[in-house]
């Protein structure tokens, strides 16, 4: 078995010189730094009192599910001679608020991948990959809700 590790540093960048006195005393952002890499600007949701210009952790999870799916779907079309030429998902997830043990939690995902490929691909066979690329994502088989895939593959000039 292949281990990966994988690290980021969260810095938190809200104090606004009174720490968490309040709760209304802080801001909500942090930034998510790693080496050789631009770092990300984040807080929280607008609804918890976060800058809804940056990014959130929510985003960032959605965002996770969906390039990973992306990755693997293009590798799959890649080793079966699909040659995807434009790719772009409208992913969304539902969050609810919860009483008791689990408080805030993801109840499910849908990913809207909109797939163009060239003209002498199977359509068929790109629509099938996504299943594969489903049970291969490594950031879909981490979490504990479902997640849909409502592809739509189409050729080029079609």
């Amino acid at each position: 078995m292949k281990a990966h590790t994988y690290a980021v540093k969260v810095v938190w960048t809200g104090n606004t010189g009174e720490g968490t006195s309040g709760y209304q005393a802080y801001k909500r952002d942090f930034t998510v730094q790693t080496q050789g890499k631009p770092q990300l600007l984040g807080s929280a949701d607008p609804a918890f009192r976060g800058d809804p210009g940056r990014w959130n952790p929510e985003d960032l999870l959605l965002a996770s599910i969906s390039a990973c799916h992306k990755l693997w779907y293009l590798h799959l079309c890649a080793v079966n001679n699909v040659t995807v030429a434009e790719y772009v998902d409208g992913a969304e997830g539902r969050m609810v608020e919860g009483e008791g043990q689990r408080k805030g939690h993801f109840v499910d995902a849908v990913l809207r991948p909109q797939v163009v490929v060239t003209a002498d691909s199977d359509v068929e066979l790109a629509m099938r990959l996504h299943d594969e690329a489903h049970h291969e994502c490594f950031i879909a088989n981490s979490v504990n809700f479902p997640i849909r895939c409502e592809a739509v593959v189409k050729a080029k000039g079609l």
